[in-house]
């Protein structure tokens, strides 16, 4: 890119330099010096009076941006560009350089012909981290305390001060170390020192010019007497004594409550098993009751019982051939009466007369 550059640039050089076209001009109000941060943009201005024909931007030596007063302006890179003014007075060429960087850092020259050309300086820092170990310290009567800051990867090394209560605190109360790592880049360490009587804010700044407003960081001291120390404690040992005493009170009745469940399931448990016992024991007798009512309600066979054919057959050869013989039977309201009297033989009259109609006693037991 910058071969490139540069073999853009040289034939517009070399085309200023020759002596056939040189006028009666020059730069009317050069560039001035400017301090930014790092990622930030930069601007220099270059005021020519008329009859200018070229006008070169150079940074530490380098051209980066011509202009043309027929052409305009031949931008050979995203991060340098430029825009232009004209006026009564002249016209003005403004340099912007985008994003800037630690390696921009250096002289930044308008130069037109005649060798007539006027310079600044770019100084591009870079803003670092600020840290203290401990957001708050508790700090006792007559005891010294040391506070170390912190400032990380800062171009140029930050200045740093301490301030407590919004006033400065005397730069022989604290220390401050400065280191450069190998990326240019500045580590400082200060160290403050101090014995405290109240609570206080303590804060650390550290400033470089490009900064509007320092960067802080603060930690807060918390001064405890010995007295109200030593009544804290004691509050202390009273507050964990009444918590213990709750807690243990909770666990006492919640332990009572369980054991009360578990003796209550049990009798609940007991009781369920004898009157499922109980309930076996009935069901069983109500089925044994069941069996001999069912045996008593059909009965049993009755041994003396004599089918009617054969009966008949024994009587008709016992009666005689000139016996009458009556159409009529008349049976005893006795006889039909049904007994209860187990397995009794009935007793059978042998001087009914014979008849076609079938006689058959049962006994039910």
């Amino acid at each position: 890119m910058e071969r490139f550059q540069k073999f853009i640039l040289l034939p517009l050089i070399l085309t200023a330099s020759l002596p056939g076209l040189a006028f009666c001009y020059s730069i009317i109000n050069g560039p001035t010096n400017a301090t930014v941060l790092a990622g930030s943009e930069a601007r220099f201005n270059c005021t020519v009076s008329e009859g200018w024909i070229i006008l070169i931007w150079l940074s530490n030596g380098s051209p980066v941006l011509t202009v043309s007063s027929s052409q305009g302006a031949f931008e050979t890179s995203d991060r340098f560009t430029s825009q232009n003014y004209t006026s009564s007075s002249g016209f003005t060429s403004e340099l912007i350089i985008h994003n800037t960087q630690l390696s921009d850092s250096g002289k930044i020259e308008c130069s037109v012909q005649q060798a007539d050309s006027k310079f600044a300086f770019l100084s591009v820092q870079v803003n670092g981290s600020l840290s203290i170990k401990n957001s708050t310290l508790t700090v006792k009567e007559n005891e010294t305390i040391e506070i170390v800051c912190e400032a990380l990867g800062w171009a140029p090394a930050p200045d740093i001060t301490w301030m407590t209560n919004d006033s400065f605190i005397d730069k022989s109360k604290y220390v401050t170390q400065q280191s450069q790592g190998s990326n240019g880049l500045y580590d400082a360490l200060s160290i403050l020192t101090l014995t405290l009587t109240d609570t206080e804010i303590l804060t650390c700044l550290a400033d470089i010019e490009a900064l509007p407003n320092p960067q802080n960081a603060s930690v807060t001291c918390i001064f405890v007497n010995s007295t109200l120390e030593n009544a804290y404690s004691e509050d202390s040992r009273s507050t964990w004594v009444i918590v213990l005493a709750v807690v243990l009170s909770l666990v006492g009745i919640i332990l009572l409550i369980i054991i009360i469940v578990v003796v209550v399931r049990c009798c609940l448990k007991k009781k369920e098993s004898t009157y499922q016992t109980e309930i076996r024991k009935v069901s069983a007798e109500k089925n044994t009751d069941s069996d001999l009512k069912n045996m008593q309600r059909h009965g049993s066979e009755n041994q003396g019982y004599i089918p009617e054919e054969r009966w008949n057959t024994e009587h008709i050869s016992r009666i005689p051939s000139s016996s009458p013989v009556s159409s009529k039977i008349t049976v005893p309201a006795e006889d039909l009466h049904t007994s209860s009297v187990p397995k009794v033989r009935p007793q059978r009259r042998t001087d009914y007369p014979i008849s076609p109609k079938k006689i058959r006693n049962v006994t039910l037991v």
